[in-house]
């Protein structure tokens, strides 16, 4: 078997399912969708036409991932979070397929909760704070949170939380990098 779907769930013809990735209980994936290799699609989760979900990528409970939405390699996406992809929705003007973009880049996490307002754009290895509501870019490994999100730190790629050695340097106490940052532009 190349890769698993529990028997609850449903696939639609022309869904393309990546090796050894697992989708779970009661998700359903819509035609057009992509995911990646060894990916993990939690119970009742919604992926829609469209959406593309690299290789890697652990979706949790409760999630919908929907038209416009990308989702890069080695992304996390926490229990019950959620994206939008219309701006000003209103059921009798329906918006006919014009989705807003959102993009979320390489070891991105996002935690529980989180509400990501399309049109945004999160940074590599970006850490989303539970609960919070992002209305605006993230930058590469910025930690943030709050509602609005607002940059509250920077975050390691294993996800701890940077320690400043000096001006725009910092130090991961728990894996040992060092970073270099300088007004959002990070280097490792």
């Amino acid at each position: 078997m190349k890769y698993f779907i529990d028997e609850s769930a449903i696939v639609e013809k022309g869904v393309k399912i990546g090796i050894g990735s697992k989708v779970w209980h009661f998700t359903h994936i819509m035609k057009g969708a992509q995911i990646g290799r060894n990916c993990t699609i939690g119970q009742n989760v919604f992926i829609a036409d469209g959406a593309k979900i690299g290789n890697n990528v652990k979706i949790q409970n409760n999630v919908s991932v929907y038209s416009g939405v990308t989702l890069e390699d080695d992304v996390f996406c926490g229990p019950s979070m959620v994206f939008t992809n219309v701006k000003k929705p209103r059921s009798t003007y329906p918006v006919n397929k014009s989705y807003v973009k959102t993009l979320v880049k390489t070891g991105a996490t996002i935690g529980a909760n989180a509400t990501i307002m399309c049109g945004v754009t999160i940074g590599r290895y970006a850490f989303v704070g539970a609960g919070s509501v992002v209305t605006k870019d993230v930058s590469e490994y910025a930690l943030v949170y709050g509602n609005p999100a607002k940059l509250q730190g920077w975050a390691c790629e294993c996800g701890e939380k940077l320690e400043a050695v000096k001006k725009e340097k910092y130090f991961c106490k728990k894996c040992s990098k060092n970073y270099f940052i300088k007004q959002a532009n990070v280097k490792g």
